[in-house]
């Protein structure tokens, strides 16, 4: 832990150096024209990350569904074993009680199997994602002439230097397509 801490301060003072030199021998040419994004919050309110939720949701809805039906089952079968235990025979008691055991280990294993596979496509969602956010961040960098353009472990931010909502609109822009009107103005 205290060598992650040594690791990201040497970084962070390593970046701060860069910076500060930048700017002196920048101070004397021209100002250095320095812009921050919110990935979070470029994650959140972008509409991709939306169409990536849904899509995900879709994709594991029925699996879900299907867990949630063996829980439904498994519940009934351990209802039944309370209710009738009196009433059933030793064989009927540990059959059905074999079947208990066996339907918490399919439900148990359809659910890692679930988590597993949810995890994964889900960072390949995000993958995308980041990716069309980093192109994005990079086109509107120089497409505005930003010298750097920082992320994420800053200390503070003047808004001015905030770009976060223009990387947002134009994600906006990219996710309606070409030809399609917005009913939002931006």
């Amino acid at each position: 832990m205290v060598k992650m801490n040594t690791v990201n301060n040497k970084y962070i003072l390593s970046i701060v150096v860069v910076l500060a030199s930048l700017w002196s021998v920048g101070a004397s040419a021209q100002s250095l024209k320095v812009g921050y994004i919110d990935t979070a919050k470029v994650l959140s309110d972008a509409p991709q990350a939306d169409v990536a939720r849904k899509k995900l949701e879709d994709e594991f809805n029925p699996r879900d569904q299907e867990i949630v039906k063996l829980q439904k089952k498994l519940k009934q079968l351990k209802e039944k074993q309370e209710r009738d235990a009196k009433l059933m025979t030793q064989s009927e008691s540990i059959k059905l009680e074999r079947n208990i055991v066996s339907l918490k280990r399919d439900i148990k294993r359809a659910k890692e199997e679930f988590n597993e596979d949810f995890n994964l496509r889900r960072n390949e969602e995000l993958a995308k994602l980041h990716k069309l956010i980093s192109k994005t961040t990079i086109q509107t960098a120089e497409e505005l002439k930003y010298d750097i353009i920082l992320s994420d472990n800053v200390l503070y931010i003047n808004k001015r230097v905030d770009i976060t909502d223009i990387i947002i609109k134009r994600l906006q822009k990219i996710q309606q397509g070409p030809g399609r009107s917005s009913s939002k103005s931006n």
